[in-house]
């Protein structure tokens, strides 16, 4: 899978990256995505998530993750044609500030936060949600599980 990483905050070191990297084509190959599709993570301060939290979700402050899924198809819109064009499922807004701050308050690992936030955000691209609570259920213990067998645990 090819990712852009966009890091606003000059703060994730290329171990971060590369362990995203790793993490999530990890997932894709688990949910059967093509090594073909690509996506965005972008990582800024509080700031600037709670300006597209605001902007997007009309909720004012800021949050640990937003994704904005470009496969999903709403109501009224008419398909994107064309087999040869490569998968483009979306972005992934990561607030590094809110990450650290929650990886202290769970106590665990920044890298397990970041691994986290950013897989939670890669499903939700999938169309996962947690809109009800057995939506809930299974798209967190498919994040487990994924998260355990790539071997990035709480601890």
């Amino acid at each position: 899978m090819i990712i852009d990483f966009i890091d606003e905050t000059n703060s994730v070191s290329e171990d971060y990256v590369t362990m995203l990297t790793n993490l999530l084509n990890y997932a894709a190959k688990e949910e059967g995505i093509t090594a073909e599709a690509e996506m965005s993570i972008n990582f800024v301060n509080n700031a600037t998530i709670q300006e597209i939290n605001r902007n997007y979700r009309q909720k004012d402050q800021p949050t640990d993750v937003i994704s904005f899924a470009l496969q999903e198809e709403g109501e009224g819109e008419v398909a994107i044609i064309g087999a040869e064009a490569p998968i483009v499922f979306g972005d992934i807004v990561i607030s590094v500030e809110q990450a650290s701050e929650q990886a202290v308050s769970y106590q665990h690992s920044l890298a397990r936060e970041i691994g986290f936030l950013a897989l939670h955000g890669f499903l939700h691209l999938l169309g996962y949600d947690h809109m009800t609570e057995a939506d809930e259920k299974k798209m967190f213990a498919r994040q487990e599980e994924i998260l355990n067998g790539f071997g990035l645990s709480r601890n």
